[in-house]
């Protein structure tokens, strides 16, 4: 093969390079430990820890009429922060009514000890063993935090969290704990037709059929359940008059103009939570102030 031919060739062979390194998915870049805060990015097949520095604050007192709920959470995440034993937590109950918030509040009130949030999408629980490979060496606890969790039949994000949950030969770290929160208790739908496989022993022993004992098992997988519950009006119009306050409003100027326009906006909206009530008192500061 003469000079030619070879620079031809090595010209070739740069040039497929070239291009097979173009479709290659690029390395994850490190993770930042500065942050407080991260959410799980996934694409192409990698994934990574993306820094959350701009966060939304909220603190314990900003959280009204679910006093036992942030006391059992409260409880629960400081025994993890302090490294004792704490449990994973499923928050479960009626949409908007601080279930969200009050793992925000948990960051608010321990960031400061070491405790950090991871938030992972449903769709990137596959990726959850290596999330806690990341994570088990370093100083700080993470609460691995699930959004709005559920699961449709045959979605592998549910084995996996199963399995991280309790179900390894592998020991979970004693840094991570995962909080979950969903409208659903047992995260899964369940339907009617389940309930007919469910036998009956000869003294009348109820045998649950296996579609709903693999329901219940991941649920089950969770130390510490929490409910939350819709509010009365009451606690909703407290609720708006703790915002009010927050953004700035006189609470000199409530009166019953005030409180009749938060509830048409609660009716509007179909709901009482303490999410309406807040959406309400930021429409009304900007629009008054």
């Amino acid at each position: 093969m003469n000079p030619d031919d070879i620079k031809r060739l090595v010209a070739r062979a740069e040039h497929l390079m070239s291009r097979f390194e173009a479709i290659l998915p690029l390395a994850p870049p490190m993770p930042d430990w500065s942050a407080l805060a991260h959410r799980w990015r996934s694409h192409q097949g990698r994934g990574w820890l993306e820094p959350l520095h701009v966060l939304q604050p909220i603190h314990l007192s900003d959280l009204k009429d679910i006093d036992d709920q942030k006391k059992r959470v409260g409880v629960n995440t400081r025994q993890f922060v302090c490294g004792q034993r704490a449990n994973n937590v499923l928050l479960t109950g009626a949409r908007g009514t601080g279930k969200s918030s009050i793992v925000r509040a948990m960051l608010t009130e321990y960031s400061a000890e070491g405790l950090r949030v991871i938030e992972v999408d449903k769709a990137d629980l596959v990726d959850l063993p290596h999330i806690v490979d990341l994570v088990h060496a370093r100083s700080e606890r993470f609460i691995i935090y699930c959004d709005d969790l559920s699961f449709e039949d045959g979605e592998p994000g549910y084995k996996a969290l199963k399995t991280v949950l309790d179900g390894s030969f592998a020991a979970v770290p004693e840094n991570v704990l995962i909080y979950a929160t969903s409208n659903r208790r047992h995260l899964m739908p369940e339907y009617f037709s389940e309930n007919l496989q469910t036998t009956h022993g000869d003294e009348g022993e109820l045998h649950p059929g296996e579609a709903v004992e693999e329901k219940v098992s991941l649920s089950d997988r969770f130390g510490l359940w929490v409910s939350f519950y819709s509010f009365n009006q009451e606690a909703y119009l407290q609720i708006v008059r703790h915002w009010l306050s927050v953004f700035g409003v006189d609470l000199k100027d409530w009166d019953d103009l005030i409180r009749r326009e938060a509830l048409q906006w609660s009716m509007m909206r179909a709901s009482r939570s303490g999410r309406v009530a807040w959406q309400f008192a930021r429409d009304y500061s900007g629009k008054t102030q």
